[in-house]
């Protein structure tokens, strides 16, 4: 290899963390070509890790490393969410003790590479498609190890638990993740209420917010909230909450209610 393509290949990797994806077309917009590529592989810079995706040669590479590349070389809004982000936001008591199981979400028209799919990243992804948020707000950056990652802020990611719920996430995990969100921003829960598409999340999260009597509830201008109309029901045989206009299961309703009348 030429000496100007060893200095090429080092210029990459020394203006690009250690522990991240570089996608081929990437690659390529930034001026090293589909052959060049080859050449960097055949010497042993690079290696692949599935088609039109790259990393360091013996780099370890997390699934954080393939959202990054994602955020950063496709503009995606695809980020780690739900009950993911809240555990590494540390508002999550919950542990996974056999497979790891990691909730990304993106918008409706995102669609996840083939590359990021069929990779073994250690990790199960459940990737969910939505546009009940708009991309970008109630947002938090991270630092994973040499570089940083959008991720779901905690007020987001309680929602996107809601909108998971009942189906794909049990309403009393969503309650006791609620229960820990007790610093949350008021103008951020607003802004996020306000802005949400979902009658379902909105009404399910208010209700527990008030159930867990967080006093950020208070500052909330809850008439610029639009909560639809008509009755909800999430369960069958549950108990109906007329305020929210939503049935949900009377294990929920009853909640801590044997601890404060103790």
């Amino acid at each position: 290899m030429s000496t100007a393509n060893t200095t090429k290949i080092n210029q990459l990797l020394s203006s690009q963390p250690l522990g991240v994806v570089f996608q081929s077309f990437w690659l390529t917009k930034q001026g090293y070509s589909l052959d060049l590529q080859k050449r960097y592989r055949k010497g042993h810079w690079l290696e692949s890790i599935g088609r039109g995706a790259m990393i360091r040669s013996a780099d370890q590479v997390s699934y954080e490393g393939a959202i990054y590349a994602l955020q950063e070389q496709n503009s995606m809004s695809v980020h780690p969410g739900g009950r993911t982000a809240l555990s590494i936001l540390g508002k999550s008591h919950y542990l996974t003790l056999s497979e790891k199981v990691v909730t990304i979400f993106g918008m409706s028209d995102e669609k996840l590479p083939a590359w990021l799919l069929s990779h073994n990243w250690g990790v199960v992804i459940n990737y969910h498609q939505s546009s009940f948020l708009p991309p970008e707000i109630g947002m938090s950056v991270i630092e994973v190890k040499n570089f940083s990652l959008k991720v779901s802020g905690a007020a987001r990611a309680l929602m996107e638990c809601l909108y998971l719920a009942p189906e794909k996430m049990e309403l009393i995990e969503c309650y006791e993740l609620m229960e820990g969100l007790n610093n949350l921003k008021p103008t951020q829960v607003q802004y996020l209420l306000e802005q949400c598409n979902s009658i379902k999340v909105k009404r399910l999260f208010l209700y527990m917010a008030e159930k867990a009597n967080h006093n950020w509830m208070k500052f909330l201008n809850l008439e610029k909230v639009h909560l639809g109309q008509g009755k909800r029901s999430l369960v069958k045989g549950g108990v109906y909450v007329e305020k929210y206009q939503i049935t949900i299961p009377k294990e929920l309703e009853d909640y801590g209610k044997h601890i404060k009348s103790v």
